[in-house]
């Protein structure tokens, strides 16, 4: 059984945390930087790394 391979993170693409929850909780996947700029939108919270721009609605 082949293992999954780690994927390309698309950072126009907007995750969702149910489906691709944090490797490391808190931190980006792309980066490991822990630090967001949040925002809310049509009741959806969303979390933008304010280093690479990776995008997760929470």
């Amino acid at each position: 059984m082949e293992e999954k391979q780690q994927e390309e993170i698309d950072l126009d693409k907007v995750y969702d945390y149910t489906e691709f929850p944090d490797k490391v909780s808190g931190r980006c996947d792309n980066c490991n930087l822990a630090y967001f700029r949040s925002s809310v939108k049509g009741g959806v919270f969303l979390r933008e790394c304010r280093e690479c721009g990776m995008k997760k609605s929470i």
